[in-house]
């Protein structure tokens, strides 16, 4: 546990497991630069390559990147009829999926019966759980969090992502798309409030803020440098989407010479999750 004092910060990237591509930039960026953790999409092309890559690299911290939109199932489209297509895809639209998975009572034991589908894919590997998280955060919907905190146990969930991001500090160190902004800061300041009590009691550790939320695939060079002094004292999290082509900037701050030596200027602990 960090002290008063100290500053700790675990560096994930989500979407390990989603192409070659990004399995190569989070590989990279955990060698050669800041990275710490990765979290595993379990269902997408690259996961049997990512796993690989993970046990080559044990000091990776390798979480659950829990997908249930914008990706595949672990079970067959006829066991889950009411969540993916024939072809076992989820929607694409996340206000639909959100809309449909609080309201339609009838697809909560198919949502348990995926979930523990992509826990036991995950265990299968052999790899430790360094944490829990959702495709854009769908871990923190109502359903799906209350699902998951009754299973817990089960599941073997001990480290959760907590997103929510200061809307203060982001404006400080980025400008533009407001609205986006806004509602993405009050939308997950009360899911994160909900969920905080839930976690403390079953003595699951998150770290105390996230960054990245607010930035939406814009973690890059000019970001961090921005946001390293500012990192408040405790334990924080920073995410980001690394990868080889579509968001290679990401890949470049994560290996950046100048970030890197901010870092150890400023006396920033890098850890995982289960370090906490």
């Amino acid at each position: 546990m960090a002290s008063l004092e100290t500053r700790r910060l675990i560096v994930n990237a989500d979407d390990f497991g989603l192409s070659s591509s990004v399995n190569a930039a989070v590989i990279r960026a955990h060698r050669e630069g800041i990275l710490t953790t990765a979290s595993l999409m379990v269902n997408e092309p690259g996961f049997d390559e990512a796993v690989k890559l993970a046990k080559e690299n044990p000091r990776l911290g390798v979480g659950l990147h829990l997908t249930l939109l914008m990706g595949h199932s672990a079970l067959p489209p006829e066991k889950i009829p009411g969540l993916v297509n024939a072809r076992g895809e989820f929607s694409n639209h996340p206000v639909g999926v959100g809309m449909a998975y609080f309201f339609k009572r009838s697809l909560r034991a198919q949502l348990r019966a995926e979930l523990r589908a992509q826990f036991e894919k995950f265990h299968a590997t052999g790899l430790a759980l360094d944490h829990v998280n959702g495709h854009l955060h769908l871990h923190l919907h109502p359903v799906v969090f209350k699902i998951l905190m009754e299973d817990a146990d089960t599941l073997r969930i001990r480290h959760l992502r907590l997103t929510r991001d200061c809307l203060a500090r982001s404006r400080r160190m980025a400008q533009g798309r407001l609205f986006y902004r806004v509602s993405h800061a009050a939308i997950y300041a009360w899911l994160s409030r909900r969920a905080r009590e839930p976690l403390r009691r079953r003595g699951i550790k998150h770290a105390q803020i996230t960054f990245g939320l607010l930035q939406d695939s814009h973690v890059d060079e000019d970001y961090l440098l921005k946001l390293l002094p500012e990192l408040p004292p405790g334990d924080s999290e920073l995410y980001s989407h690394p990868s080889l082509d579509k968001f290679k900037h990401e890949y470049d701050a994560l290996i950046s010479r100048r970030v890197k030596a901010q870092i150890e200027q400023l006396g920033i602990q890098l850890i995982r999750y289960q370090d906490l």
